[in-house]
């Protein structure tokens, strides 16, 4: 199945719409439905990152509650001194932001597009992504990953897995209560998801870096880098 790039319904609604709304609940509900926030925080144990970190980044944060559960099911010791959620909506809820700060002492939620947000950003120990990597054709998605690499020392994503499979299942998701939005999105998402190596392969080559990527879970494809050591000067 080649990967093929369109543009999703929820992208493009209001975020106060009532579509939208039904929508991103159902999106929490897949993620845990596909154990996504688990196989991040396995992927997260096998890179062995520290239970105390500076900084931790998700791109395309949502509503925030991905990275929430993410960070709960690590090492109850966990600490982040910063957590950062970028997104272009903030749609984060009073509730997401103070359990957020329970686990880091500082919680930014900057408004932006991921690229603008990278060029300047400050380095950040950890960046992972949930269900984005596969809005960006290829060009978009090598100049994103090649951002990322220059501040991070470990980036995770987890990713819709393209295949015939994935692509049968995304077709029944009316069974369980999704709406239209979420229905059409799916059917997209898995198009336009990911499949042998083809991440590591836009991930930018040498300066130390381990790049792994595959199967995960039953409908998902994991992908992580981790920086062995620091490039020459």
């Amino acid at each position: 199945m080649n990967r093929v790039v369109e543009a999703e319904l929820l992208d493009s609604l209001p975020a106060e719409d009532a579509r939208a709304v039904h929508s991103r609940a159902d999106l929490r509900r897949l993620n845990v439905l596909m154990q996504h926030a688990r196989l991040m925080a396995r992927a997260w144990r096998r890179l062995g990152i520290p239970a105390q970190v500076d900084s931790v980044v998700e791109l395309g944060a949502g509503d925030g509650t991905f990275c929430l559960a993410l960070l709960r099911h690590l090492d109850p010791a966990f600490c982040a001194e910063e957590v950062t959620l970028v997104d272009r909506h903030l749609i984060v809820s009073e509730e997401t932001r103070r359990a957020l700060a329970t686990i880091s002492n500082r919680v930014k939620f900057p408004r932006s597009d991921v690229f603008e947000w990278l060029e300047s950003a400050p380095p950040a120990t950890v960046i992972i992504a949930n269900l984005f990597l596969h809005h960006f054709e290829e060009r978009e998605l090598g100049q994103l990953l090649a951002l990322a690499a220059e501040r991070t020392q470990f980036f995770i994503a987890c990713e819709p897995r393209r295949g015939g499979w994935s692509l049968f299942n995304s077709r029944l998701l009316g069974l369980i209560g999704c709406n239209d939005v979420t229905r059409h999105d799916a059917v997209v998402s898995v198009r336009a998801g990911f499949a042998g190596k083809e991440l590591t392969r836009l991930w930018p080559a040498g300066f130390g870096w381990d790049a792994r990527e595959g199967r995960a879970g039953l409908f998902s494809h994991g992908f992580t880098a981790r920086l062995q050591r620091n490039p020459a000067p």
